[in-house]
């Protein structure tokens, strides 16, 4: 079987399932793990990121009212790949070729490859997902795969059961504030949380920054779609200034790598937010990820 990823997601499913070698074309946003980079980029964005986020927000819904994505397919690419199979999504039109354009371009393929809608909006549906790409490429082990991610929730959400919980708000955005939806509200809940302005198993939204203050929670957490902690630092000290109170801690997370992508390391990004929250375990949850350069303290930038 041949496979092309139009999600980074999918591509880190495909890699996490071992199908590493039946995967022959990515976005040009799939880049973990490293393999991926030395896969056929049949992708590219009409964003650039030296843009500011009011910028690039400013951009996408344009591009969004002109022409329904920010993406480029390349077709000629995508008929010398000669796939199998298409993995891609409705579930956001700014994350991904439009679904529809990728099914109208696919039946135009000599190989008429079968375009799967991968469309998870909660943490169970996420590992289903994870099931059917393994079921549709007859990877057997995908089950059993799935129930060790299942085991690492379970084990991180009992050992912060009886532990303070500190409120939370997830911006996935700041400039302007998007609201968490979908997973993220629910991430919160399992590391221990308790939500403040928040979207769960919905998409994220725009709210004022009038909400972001009544919301007054302890802890607000930073992690643009997209995004690295050091792009991100572009817009936070703006973000600060507009804040009419002072929470606990800010912290800003890589949103590229973590949170946003419905795949294997949202587990990764379950155990940062348990960190963040409870210092109980923040220096054995969140070490490497503050060495790698993926989590930051405001007060410690």
């Amino acid at each position: 079987m041949r496979i092309i990823s139009l999600l980074p997601s999918a591509t880190e499913i495909c890699f996490a399932l071992g199908l590493d070698n039946e995967l022959v074309g990515v976005t040009h946003e799939c880049d973990f793990p490293p393999a991926a980079l030395t896969k056929s980029k049949i992708t590219r964005s009409k964003a650039s990121e030296h843009l500011s986020s009011a910028e690039i927000d400013a951009l996408v819904r344009s591009q969004l009212d002109e022409t329904g994505s920010i993406y480029e397919l390349d077709l000629e690419a995508l008929e010398y790949l000669k796939p199998d199979l298409i993995l891609t999504q409705r579930l956001c039109t700014v994350c991904a070729v439009t679904f529809d354009y990728v099914a109208e371009q696919a039946a135009k393929l000599s190989t008429k490859p079968q375009v799967i809608n991968l469309e998870p909006r909660t943490l169970d549906e996420v590992f289903d997902s994870i099931i059917q790409v393994g079921r549709l490429a007859g990877e057997k082990n995908a089950e059993e795969y799935v129930l060790t991610l299942r085991r690492r929730v379970n084990d991180l959400s009992n050992e912060v059961r009886n532990f303070r919980k500190s409120s939370m708000l997830f911006l996935e955005w700041t400039d302007p504030p998007f609201a968490s939806g979908h997973w993220i509200p629910e991430l919160i809940e399992l590391a221990g949380g308790i939500n403040t302005k928040a979207y769960k198993h919905f998409p994220s939204r725009q709210i004022s920054w009038q909400e972001v203050s009544q919301a007054n929670a302890e802890i607000i957490f930073i992690a643009e779609c997209g995004f690295g902690v050091k792009r991100q630092l572009q817009d936070a000290e703006k973000f600060v200034q507009n804040l009419t109170y002072k929470p606990r801690e800010i912290w800003i997370a890589d949103g590229s790598q973590y949170f946003s992508r419905p795949g294997p390391r949202l587990i990764e990004s379950l155990e940062i937010l348990a960190g963040v929250l409870h210092q109980e375990i923040r220096e054995k949850t969140l070490r490497r990820f503050i060495q790698n350069g993926e989590v930051r303290r405001w007060d410690t930038i």
